[in-house]
């Protein structure tokens, strides 16, 4: 996606005097890269728009859906004390691969940076940090699920960690799965192309979209809770899965 249509794809869900949450749309950074400031990122798009803001969480770059950035530094360190002590209540929705076992479950199993790969996590029962990511079933199809997942901690791509640790990647993630993309005729029967036409993925980036974020607002003391809908990738992903994959 070009850096003009990722500016324009960008959603303000709210912003007061204290916090601005963002509808982050996938394939933008949400702070710079460490080696290359000018890729398009939200920290900087939004101290451009509006002065000086403050990071208080992250998501990767291809997950899509809601961030917050605080405004003032009493802000920051208000939001950033409620992540730390995992307060701020954070729900995703994710497609993984395969019949998941039980409808709600919890994964609880510890995560570490491999030593040899920097930015890459697993499972590690000696050094890992504690991790718990609870998740439930929203659809079950034959050969993928759609779920809701509530991590209740906040380590580096926990939810992408935990449910490839149980057999159940991402239906997307090069780097913890097996897919580089979602393919239609992986699902769809009698599928065919016209000659000398390349398939392409309908989805090629992580199936795992931050549906919702609760925390206590820094400046009214009130719990509060911004949501954003499912973006029209992952969308048009299930309704295939609906059409083509339901048991």
């Amino acid at each position: 996606m070009h850096t003009k249509n990722l500016i324009t794809s960008v959603e303000v869900i709210h912003e007061d005097d204290d916090i601005t949450v963002i509808n982050k749309p996938p394939q933008f950074l949400s702070i710079p890269d460490r080696y290359n400031a000018s890729i398009p990122n939200l920290y900087t798009f939004l101290c451009n728009r509006l002065g000086k803001v403050y990071i208080v969480h992250r998501l990767d770059r291809d997950t899509s859906g809601i961030i917050c950035f605080a405004k003032t530094e009493q802000a920051h360190r208000h939001l950033s004390q409620q992540f730390g002590q995992h307060k701020v209540r954070k729900i995703y929705h994710a497609i993984v691969e395969g019949i998941l076992p039980e409808p709600v479950a919890e994964i609880d199993l510890p995560i570490a940076e491999i030593s040899s790969k920097r930015g890459v996590m697993q499972v590690n029962y000696q050094n890992g940090k504690p991790s718990e990511t609870k998740y439930r079933i929203i659809e079950q199809f034959k050969n993928y699920a759609y779920v809701e997942v509530m991590p209740l901690t906040g380590r580096t791509h926990q939810i992408r960690v935990h449910f490839q640790a149980i057999g159940h990647p991402l239906a997307v993630d090069p780097l913890y799965g097996n897919a580089q993309g979602f393919f239609l005729s992986s699902v769809k029967r009698h599928y065919h192309l016209k000659r000398q036409e390349e398939e392409r993925p309908m989805i090629d980036r992580l199936t795992l979209h931050a549906f919702s974020l609760e925390f206590v607002h820094p400046g009214t003391e009130k719990t509060v809770q911004y949501t954003a809908p499912l973006p029209k990738d992952m969308s048009a992903m299930l309704k295939q899965l609906h059409n083509c994959n339901r048991f």
